[in-house]
């Protein structure tokens, strides 16, 4: 069972819902960014989505899209991203973390390499907002076999 599953479970017993936070990676400062993500497992996260910096959000709103010009100014960037996820782990095994991001980074970095480093960093499930379920196959099979979820958003536009 993965930690996404067992959070949802242990929550269920709880009768309670998840708080699912987010942050931009290297927001406002990429040392920033690692303290606050330390943190929110005791301000009370049960998951914790974290924003992959990229140059062009266009499916983001006005808030995300700043935080990621900041985070990019700063100098985060994949591996930083990873790294945060690295170095969180090693205080946090249990608190899931997913991240949201697009596909064209994740495509540059190699799919399979992508899903070999977020494994060995920790990520447990992942967001691409502008990969369709029908175009998310490769990507998907990958994460798949490495234990990562794929995490699909739903909106009023989104077809059965």
């Amino acid at each position: 069972m993965s930690r996404i599953e067992q959070t949802f479970a242990k929550l269920k017993e709880q009768n309670r819902s998840a708080l699912v936070t987010f942050i931009m990676a290297g927001d406002p400062s990429l040392e920033d960014s690692a303290k606050v993500l330390a943190g929110l497992p005791d301000a009370g996260a049960d998951i914790i989505e974290i924003g992959m910096p990229f140059t062009d959000p266009a499916a983001d709103g006005l808030t995300i899209q700043l935080a990621g010009q900041r985070a990019l100014a700063a100098g985060a960037n994949m591996k930083h991203t990873l790294s945060m996820v690295t170095s969180f782990r090693q205080g946090n095994d249990h608190t899931p973390i997913v991240l949201m991001g697009y596909a064209n980074p994740i495509f540059s970095y190699g799919y399979n390499q992508f899903v070999k480093d977020a494994k060995a960093a920790g990520v447990d499930g992942l967001i691409v907002v502008d990969l369709p379920p029908e175009e998310d196959g490769e990507l998907r099979a990958v994460a798949e076999d490495n234990g990562i979820d794929m995490i699909r958003l739903v909106t009023p536009t989104t077809v059965g």
